[in-house]
């Protein structure tokens, strides 16, 4: 496999052929923000946190499908590259329910460390955010699809990964949603010992259920009359 010379950020590096702008800026130290891309799994580019700027191009482009080519000019941080990114941090945030203190992964939520590290806060227009019940009819796993960024992690990992294949995106626009079957509550026994995509979701939006103390104890719960 043959080397490539591309510029990245005002110095000239060598990578192997075939990687992404992601990959090579990785393999040099910088750090390019994420929210849909998984190394597991093939990039499709559809949070575009992850957008720089190549010289040449009418647009910026996504850094985790756009491969290296030689002689390419990328800026990765760029005050043109910050803005846009933070643009599309406050659209998410803009439809994303945030009730960070309720939420099982708190601190552990990307969306809400990208908000911090890229100095994003609440939205500075009037927000339009999807409210959904939350879905508890699987023993395995919990759904709270109103903290969804439609990713589509968990659809691609549920597949590619798990080999199950049960989530999809359905609807059109606004009301695009990841659904299950024909848009059910999720209730698979298939669930039971995978967690795959609780564990890949980049937000609150799916996590396992809750035990009681008591359940924890193997020991019922008793009411005193």
């Amino acid at each position: 496999m043959k080397d490539i010379n591309f510029t990245l950020n005002g110095t000239i590096v060598t990578v192997k052929d075939g990687l992404t702008i992601l990959e090579a800026a990785r393999q040099n130290g910088i750090n390019i923000p994420t929210l849909c891309y998984y190394e597991k799994l093939p990039a499709i580019g559809a949070c575009r946190i992850c957008v720089v700027e190549v010289t040449g191009s009418r647009t910026l482009v996504a850094a985790c499908h756009t491969p290296v080519t030689e002689g390419m000019v990328v800026n990765t941080h760029s005050p043109t590259v910050l803005a846009t990114r933070r643009i599309i941090l406050k659209l998410l945030l803009a439809n994303h329910c945030g009730t960070c203190y309720m939420c099982a992964k708190a601190n552990l939520c990307e969306l809400r460390y990208l908000a911090a590290e890229l100095g994003v806060e609440l939205p500075g227009f009037e927000p339009t955010r999807r409210y959904y019940p939350i879905e508890d009819v699987s023993p395995y796993l919990v759904r709270d699809l109103s903290k969804c960024i439609l990713c589509r992690r968990c659809v691609r990992a549920c597949a590619q990964l798990a080999g199950h294949s049960f989530f999809a995106v359905g609807y059109r626009g606004f009301d695009s949603k990841v659904i299950v079957d024909t848009d059910k509550p999720i209730d698979k026994v298939d669930c039971r010992d995978c967690d795959i995509c609780v564990s890949i979701c980049p937000t609150g939006a799916l996590s396992k259920p809750r035990k009681l103390p008591y359940e924890k104890k193997g020991r019922p719960l008793i009411i005193k009359s």
